[in-house]
């Protein structure tokens, strides 16, 4: 199934108060890069169609949202974007800041397993 992709660049402008602001930043600076010099080597390098390329990558970006959610956990999850919307309500830069104090300490936690080299599912032997 072949479809034919127009990959043009973004250079809409947008209000300084639009919540999009920063993904819209993201694309209208990446829209601006030829990607086809490095899947055009890609595909020589590793005998791969560059529409096959652009499509794996494709997916995997649109995927990676549900790889995170799969790999922390809706529970995690959950739990980090309750910490978000408490500050958030209360609006004050000391609530901003205990919610980044405990967004620190989840990540922290969730860190362990992969920097520490003695811990072991369980605890220690």
């Amino acid at each position: 199934m072949a479809h034919q992709l127009d990959l043009i660049p973004y250079t809409d402008a947008w209000p300084d108060d639009d919540p999009d602001a920063g993904f819209r930043s993201m694309v209208a600076m990446f829209s601006g890069i030829d990607p086809l010099p490095t899947l055009e080597r890609l595909s020589r390098n590793k005998d791969i169609p560059v529409g096959a390329l652009a499509r794996f990558i494709l997916a995997r970006y649109a995927a990676s949202g549900s790889e995170a959610l799969m790999e922390i956990g809706p529970r995690v999850l959950g739990q980090m974007d309750e910490i978000i919307h408490k500050a958030e309500e209360e609006a004050t830069d000391n609530a901003r800041l205990e919610a980044y104090q405990s967004l620190t300490g989840v990540i922290s936690w969730l860190n362990i397993p992969l920097t520490d080299p003695d811990w072991r599912p369980g605890g220690s032997s």
